[in-house]
């Protein structure tokens, strides 16, 4: 049977937000069973405690947005895919600012500081969402779609019909593995002709190329190129892995995303969740013992039988 994990002990990580471009401190904390992830703003008074669920998400404008009234955590996405990806099903993320940090731009340090400390099993039973009926959501020539399946994967594929990236496919099924070597390392991108629109609506304030892919004129402007040649597909892959994390359950299903971000994913998991007869929540319990009778015949019966 499969048990709920939670970290072995804290993880702390530091750096700029992306869009906000403050300094931020962040803590993963160990918690209890069926806790499931919750964000905690510690530089509120009173502490804030926002859950990490989908009718949390006020905003999915080039990130995923969770809040409660005017307290949110921006950017959520790759710290929950790595918790997710991982089996991290219960943890308390503190920060101290509006927004997570970005750090490379990718997953892979989160990956690094939770297996560093590795994990640590709990009693309680973890559930599982079990797709049993196919759901589909279209915007135009966008789409998303899930599936029945044994597990749960992902097949992506982007379309920039006026350039560089150009189209670009990708199919995983998600495992802490596959998650750690094919789809942690990839960094968010951007076009530098978009940045200064960006940070007029107060986006982008802290993006460079220590924390995003630079693209111009159908050239990669970091100096150290790509990590893989399709590394924007992954990094869309690794953030719609972050947003159906929202949903709190561990999925048993087939995604499949054309042209996706984060408010396509957002729409799925709440047409998901107000459709209980497409899944079915399975908790593998332990086997019942139970007690060995002895089938003894009552003495009257004994003797009427002699």
């Amino acid at each position: 049977m499969e048990f709920q994990h939670t970290l072995s002990r804290e993880v702390a990580l530091k750096g700029i937000g992306l869009h906000s471009g403050e300094n931020v401190n962040l803590v993963i904390k160990p918690a209890r069973s069926c806790t499931g992830v919750i964000f905690r703003r510690v530089d509120v008074t009173p502490v804030v405690e926002i859950p990490a669920k989908v009718n949390m998400v006020l905003d999915t404008r080039l990130a995923t947005v969770i809040g409660i009234g005017d307290v949110t955590v921006s950017t959520v996405e790759h710290c929950m895919a790595a918790l997710y990806a991982l089996g991290v099903d219960n943890a308390i993320v503190e920060v101290d600012g509006p927004e997570v940090p970005v750090l490379d731009g990718s997953a892979e340090p989160y990956v690094k500081a939770i297996n560093a400390v590795g994990l640590k099993k709990l009693r309680a039973p973890r559930k599982i969402l079990k797709i049993l009926k196919p759901l589909r959501i279209q915007d135009g020539d966008k789409f998303s779609i899930l599936r029945p399946s044994k597990g749960f994967s992902i097949t992506y594929s982007i379309d920039f019909d006026d350039g560089f990236p150009g189209e670009q496919h990708y199919y995983l099924n998600i495992t802490p593995d596959t998650f750690t070597r094919q789809l942690a390392r990839a960094r968010t991108f951007g076009f530098v002709r978009d940045v200064e629109m960006l940070r007029s609506i107060g986006k982008a304030k802290g993006a460079s190329m220590d924390n995003a892919i630079a693209l111009e004129d159908g050239k990669v402007l970091n100096p150290e190129g790509l990590r893989m040649t399709d590394e924007m597909v992954r990094h869309k892959m690794l953030d719609a892995v972050g947003d159906l994390a929202l949903c709190g359950f561990a999925i048993r299903g087939h995604l499949i995303v054309h042209k996706g971000g984060h408010e396509l994913h957002r729409k799925l998991v709440s047409v998901l969740l107000s459709r209980p007869d497409a899944w079915t929540l399975e908790e593998n319990k332990p086997p019942v013992k139970r007690k060995t009778l002895e089938l003894r015949a009552p003495a009257a019966m004994m003797v009427a039988h002699a």
